[in-house]
């Protein structure tokens, strides 16, 4: 008997003392009895935006090499989300490029082919527009232009690999990062997460726990090509500059110095730091400063004009740095520009920046 009592006395302890208490879930009724928060704020993140993101269907037209047949194929897919009531649609420009027809498919799996409004190849986004009705569109809401903190939760909707709607969850692993972009330059500032991002997540959104747009999808750094830990997203501060030049006059917009430059890798293979400046626009605003390009002598060959090695108080390298710079600046702005000139001979010019040409 005093056995019997000894045994049901340790029952009762660990009954009372053991860990497995906190997992002791006391469902309610409802369908988020015994989540934690943190999967809470998941659930409801995911069902107030997955209306708001896209699959984007690119089509290419292609001609049978034995029958010479043209016909439309799918070329690639990826993810977009709404912009606005109007029917815009964001994505990355790899997603749409090349495409004879682009196909937008929404949560309701209504299908709308799309027109292309613009695109800046430069911070691989693009901008669509499809004419469906404002109650098939959800507009995702953007967060604050200020960069997260390393450590904030993110959360990413996408289609990876064809599958629809798929939310992975992480962190901001790391702020300020550069890829190339298609285009070939730096895309700078870009926010690396560890949320899983596989081919098909890009041009879709990274979201914050509030549901809030605060970046886009665009790279994953793998030798495998799947999600390695390592993804990047354009910042939402670089897309609310993109998306509304892109609205308004179908590719960025920046001021120019009117110059043709020389290729990087003719200054690097001559060990120049700066660029090399081939030839001045005949009344722009380079050729107004006195700026100089190169020219050939008598017996033909090529002669160095002026290289630019500073601008707006900064150094400049390679015609990346420049570009960065003038993305900053608006028509009709003086800058100083820093030059070796022909004579070897540091100079600074005043440079009053121009209209880019119309296309």
């Amino acid at each position: 008997m005093m056995k019997l009592r000894l045994l049901f006395s340790v029952l009762l302890v660990l009954s009372v003392n053991s860990p497995l208490q906190a997992f002791d879930f006391e469902f309610k009724g409802n369908d988020q009895a015994g989540l934690s928060p943190y999967e809470i704020n998941n659930i409801e993140v995911f069902e107030a935006t997955n209306k708001s993101v896209v699959y984007v269907t690119n089509s290419q037209i292609k001609r049978d090499r034995f029958s010479y047949n043209v016909q439309e194929i799918p070329a690639g897919t990826g993810t977009g989300f709404i912009w606005d009531k109007s029917g815009h649609v964001v994505t990355n420009f790899h997603v749409i490029k090349g495409a004879n027809k682009i196909t937008i498919t929404l949560a309701d799996h209504s299908s709308w082919v799309a027109k292309i409004i613009g695109a800046a190849p430069d911070k691989d986004l693009a901008l669509l527009k499809i004419e469906a009705p404002a109650e098939k569109l959800f507009p995702l809401k953007r967060s604050d232009p200020a960069f997260p903190k390393v450590g904030t939760k993110v959360l990413a909707i996408g289609n990876p690999f064809g599958l629809d709607a798929t939310l992975t969850v992480g962190v901001v692993s790391a702020l300020g990062r550069e890829i190339n972009s298609i285009a070939g330059r730096k895309i700078k500032n870009m926010i690396q997460t560890d949320a899983a991002i596989n081919p098909g997540n890009s041009g879709g959104p990274l979201l914050n726990s509030r549901g809030e747009l605060i970046g886009v999808n665009t790279a994953i750094y793998s030798p495998s090509g799947a999600s390695n830990g390592i993804g990047f997203a354009i910042p939402v501060k670089s897309v609310l500059s993109v998306i509304p030049q892109l609205q308004k006059h179908g590719r960025l917009i920046r001021p120019v110095v009117g110059i043709m430059d020389a290729p990087d890798a003719i200054a690097k293979q001559n060990q120049i730091k700066g660029i090399i400046v081939a030839q001045v626009l005949k009344g722009g605003p380079a050729d107004k400063a006195g700026v100089v390009g190169m020219s050939r002598d008598r017996r033909g060959q090529f002669q160095l004009g002026d290289i630019i090695i500073g601008f707006d108080g900064k150094s400049v390298l390679a015609i990346d740095d420049l570009l960065t710079i003038l993305e900053t600046k608006k028509v009709g702005d003086v800058v100083n520009m820093k030059l070796i000139g022909v004579d070897g001979k540091d100079k600074v010019v005043k440079v009053t920046l121009g209209a880019p040409p119309q296309k």
